[in-house]
Order: C-alpha cells, then sequence, then structure tokens
C-alpha cells in the first residue's frame, strides 16, 4: 500500500433530529410522574436521579450535532484526534444502504467496543479496500437493537 495514500471524509456526529414543543412535554410529564412515584414511594436518590436525568436529556435533545472528521491513513483510523491503530481494530464493516452507508469497526475496547460512523455512500467501496489492504478481518456487524428503538422515540 503507498505510504502516503489516506482517505479523509467528514460526517456530523449524529443525524439531528427535529423535535417539536409535544415532545419536550411527553418527556416533562413523564419525568415529573417517574420522579413524583418516586418521591411518594420514599425513593429520594431515584427520585431526583430521574428529574436530573430528563434535565440532561432535553439539554442533549437541543444540541446540534458537530462534524466530525475521519481519516483512514497507513497508520489506523483516525477519529477526530484519537487514531485507532489496524492492530486494535478485529474487525470491521461497511453496510451500504440506499439511505446510508456506515462503516462499523470492532476495537479491542471493553466499554462500547463496535463503534458505528456514517461514510459517504462513493468512499464505500473504497474505504472497503483500504481496510483489507490493511489486513483488518471483515465481519458482518449491524446496527445494535437498542440504537433503533432510540431511533423510533426520537432520540
Amino acid at each position: 500500500m503507498d505510504s502516503n495514500k489516506k482517505l479523509e471524509w467528514f460526517a456530523l456526529e449524529y443525524e439531528e433530529k427535529e423535535r417539536g414543543n409535544d415532545w419536550f412535554w411527553a418527556l416533562g410529564v413523564i419525568v415529573m410522574a417517574s420522579s413524583i412515584t418516586s418521591f411518594i414511594y420514599g425513593n429520594y436518590f431515584f427520585g431526583l436521579f430521574l428529574i436530573i436525568g430528563g434535565i440532561l436529556l432535553g439539554v442533549f435533545a437541543i444540541k446540534k450535532p458537530d462534524l466530525v472528521h475521519y481519516e483512514l491513513n497507513e497508520e489506523g483510523l483516525k477519529i477526530r484526534n484519537r487514531l485507532f491503530p489496524y492492530e486494535n481494530i478485529k474487525s470491521f464493516w461497511v453496510q451500504k444502504d440506499e439511505m446510508k452507508s456506515v462503516l462499523f469497526i470492532k476495537s479491542e475496547r471493553l466499554f462500547m467496543p463496535i463503534i458505528s460512523m456514517p461514510i459517504e455512500q462513493n468512499l464505500a467501496e473504497e474505504i472497503r479496500d483500504f481496510m483489507l489492504l490493511s489486513n483488518v478481518t471483515e465481519e458482518e456487524m449491524k446496527e445494535h437493537p437498542s440504537e433503533k428503538i432510540m431511533d423510533s422515540l426520537g432520540f
């Protein structure tokens, strides 16, 4: 492989969702009802935890996604400023859909070992070839079911 070869692309950190006032009202009602129930049953810590969690959820729902820089080079996969060397990547999968294409990598991390990142449709084959040339194993991976549930709930 050419030592100067690299692939770069930019993508939003996550897919931005439009949330109307109804979504925020539903969040508020659910959080308040749950926390009041916790207080009635004497579980003050959990009630406070629900309120803080609901506030943070609302704040993150308002936050706009950042534009993330991705780069495949001779050393590994670089996401923002973090490098994942090829030796630490157990496997990868390029999922090509008509709607969106995604690169999955399985790393050696103990917490959340599978990382997914959006890729440009026209780069899908080139990224796959680059990973194979870097001796990374190709293994089919899919979006976790919890991600699909969260997507349907508007997160």
